[in-house]
């Protein structure tokens, strides 16, 4: 097991009051892999922890091609520069992205931009010497970047495959648990994990009765119209008040604790779940579509509640596994296997866990943190 980051950048914009943090967790063929976020409260500390989170997302996907890393940035992303902050960043980081780090977007960092600026410096897909003189990956490149721009149910590939992932583990985990049908459903956050999750449960047969974006909380005890409110949600990830029906009921967005339902699905913020909420919280299952959504204090009222819980790196890995099978070429150039590739993965993994959990009597994330520990710790790449 691997108990510390290998590598830790700090950057300081000359333009702004930005400041960004690089971290590569440890590195598998000398590459890892992860997202760049923006948001004013991102801190060193948070970084690190997420970089670990993706350790531990890539040993869950199977991966012996990549480890993890992440980025963050303290910066507004609601800003009208905030792309120009971004540039800044990845010129900053390029010779770590050259030497094997590849960080792609997260919360208020879109993934299309990143690989945009990538082009203009560049640099273009991060990869190692050794994947630019493998044809094989030079054809899974390829296919990436036509899947880019393909669709699933009205979103791009990209934008739903790790909320979908989430909701398959959500109903894996409620089948696991004999949930009743129809169970209820509280999601936090409505950027692309959150939206997609909420489509995917609304498909499954769940009632999603609550909703909270930047702005608000909307609840509908007979079930909000998820496509309705998709059709009109901004590009930045939240709802537009003008399409709300005369039935929904509008509180501030961090009341989301307050609302009854079986299962809540965090997909935004870090830390929602704490030592002042978590006894609070009336799911009887988390779902981690956002990584880190939960304290240390927080997990362990959860544990002490015996609330289920499916871990963030289980349950959100859709991206990245859809990344690493597409690029080393696992499942060929078609949405629908991508999807599959991941439901099957998403499902598997969480019964794994939630066996092993009910057989020993213990907690889904001390199970899970054993069973998908990274031990791999390699170098960057040198050439």
């Amino acid at each position: 097991m691997l108990d510390k980051p290998y590598v830790v950048i700090e950057w300081n914009d000359t333009e702004t009051d930005a400041k960004g943090w690089l971290c590569g967790y440890n590195f598998v063929n000398n590459y890892c892999g992860g997202g760049t976020r923006m948001h004013p409260s991102v801190t060193k500390e948070e970084v690190i922890r997420l970089a670990h989170t993706m350790a531990y997302k890539y040993t869950a996907c199977e991966s012996d091609t990549t480890g993890g890393c992440k980025g963050g940035i303290a910066y507004d992303y609601k800003a009208s520069d905030a792309k120009d902050v971004l540039k800044r960043y990845l010129m900053a980081m390029s010779p770590y992205i050259k030497a094997g780090v590849s960080i792609g977007g997260d919360l208020g960092v879109d993934y299309g931009d990143v690989l945009e600026i990538l082009d203009e410096l560049g640099i273009g897909l991060p990869q190692t010497k050794a994947m630019k003189a493998d044809s094989k990956i030079q054809e899974g490149i390829k296919n990436h970047d036509e899947m880019m721009g393909m669709t699933y149910d009205g979103f791009k590939l990209y934008d739903m495959i790790t909320g979908y992932g989430t909701a398959y583990s959500a109903d894996e985990a409620w089948k696991l648990m004999d949930g009743k049908k129809g169970a209820t459903v509280v999601i936090q956050g409505f950027g692309c994990v959150g939206a997609s999750a909420a489509k995917c449960m609304d498909k499954l047969g769940y009632k999603v009765v609550g909703i909270s974006d930047a702005n608000c909380l909307v609840t509908c005890e007979n079930g909000l119209d998820i496509d309705e409110l998709i059709k009109h949600k901004t590009s930045k990830g939240e709802m537009d008040s003008k399409f709300f029906k005369d039935d929904y009921v509008v509180r501030p967005n961090t009341k989301w604790i307050d609302v009854d339902c079986d299962i809540f699905i965090p997909a935004a913020l870090e830390d929602v779940i704490h030592k002042n909420n978590a006894n609070n919280v009336k799911a009887s299952l988390i779902c981690e579509g956002a990584n880190i959504a939960v304290t240390k204090e927080g997990d362990d009222i959860l544990k002490e509640r015996r609330i289920a819980v499916v871990p963030d790196f289980v349950a959100n890995l859709g991206a990245i596994r859809f990344y690493d099978a597409i690029i080393f070429g696992y499942i060929p150039k078609d949405v629908v296997a991508a999807v599959d590739d991941v439901e099957q993965l998403c499902r598997k993994n969480t019964r794994k866990v939630f066996k092993i959990a009910k057989e020993e009597g213990r907690y889904q994330r001390d199970v899970a943190m054993e069973i998908f520990a990274p031990s791999i710790a390699g170098i960057p790449d040198i050439y």
